[in-house]
């Protein structure tokens, strides 16, 4: 398991207290993002996570389910150590809880988007918010929580995260198309190919272009670099992957305008700098 690679983006507000370990309250969130990143590669079926073997690959799926189940509940234990107030400890820990109860309603929901085509965008980002971002939201609010922040300082932590997390989601998308497979550590287009809906391509379906039909394959290892540079070009034609970069750039911008709650220092510019990187990253 230590060889578990997750996209560890998950960030921090300026603010400061000495009597609280704000590094427990983080690992306590990697934690909780580990044990998602194992049970949702086991319902996937995806064999990789980062160019190394999933768990339930490298072991068995039972021992899968039972380590993600054990990373939930060591994530409380965690959280339940960082020394804050009794009433900032306790909202934290409702939030962890509440931000799990997410995570699984939008692992719901990415499933049933499956089997569907009359998805609308409102309701991916819905499932984005619920399955990504929610964690990129906690992880930006709780820490305000433990140090004891006021409200309208939590509130526009939480909304920093939840923006600049679905945006980092739709950046995905589109790295999952154009960025070649030894870099992403799997099969490119793989999201195509498990007909999973992404902003890409609603907007594609609303130009006229025939999704379903950009790869005649259901088996990720039989796609050809051919067959999926043919459906990026087509999806590119009607200008989708673009529409998908303009939107995660919106979201970005807003999810910065948030920090204006915060002292204008180093701190702050780190915030900004994080929420950039997670839409100019190359892989």
């Amino acid at each position: 398991m230590s060889n578990l690679q997750a996209k560890n983006y998950r960030s921090f507000p300026t603010l400061t207290n000495t009597d609280v370990d704000l590094l427990r309250a983080a690992v306590s969130l990697e934690v909780i993002q580990s044990f998602t990143l194992i049970h949702d590669d086991i319902m996937d079926d995806d064999n990789l996570r980062r160019g190394v073997p999933a768990v339930h690959n490298e072991y068995d799926t039972s021992t899968a389910i039972l380590a993600g189940d054990t990373l939930y509940s060591s994530a409380f234990e965690i959280m339940a150590e960082t020394g804050g107030e009794p009433k900032n400890a306790l909202a934290a820990m409702r939030r962890l809880s509440s931000t799990c109860t997410k995570i699984c309603e939008g692992q719901a929901l990415d499933i049933d988007f499956e089997t569907r085509t009359d998805l609308l965008p409102d309701e991916y980002l819905e499932m984005v918010e619920l399955k990504t971002a929610v964690l990129y939201g906690a992880s930006a609010a709780i820490p305000a929580e433990l140090l004891g922040a006021d409200d309208d300082v939590v509130e526009a932590m939480y909304q920093y995260g939840i923006e600049t997390g679905q945006a980092f989601q739709i950046q995905d998308d589109v790295l999952d198309l154009t960025v070649p497979s030894e870099e992403l550590g799997k099969q490119r287009g793989s999201d195509l190919v498990e007909n999973k809906e992404t902003l890409i391509t609603l907007h594609a379906r609303q130009q006229g272009v025939d999704v379903d039909g950009l790869l005649d394959t259901d088996i990720v290892d039989n796609v050809t670099e051919r067959e999926i540079d043919d459906a990026v070009a087509k999806l590119e034609a009607v200008g989708s992957i673009e529409h998908a970069r303009e939107t995660a750039e919106q979201l970005t911008e807003r999810g910065k305008d948030r920090l204006a709650v915060l002292p204008d220092n180093e701190a702050r510019g780190l915030l900004k700098d994080v929420a950039d990187y997670l839409i100019d990253r190359g892989y």
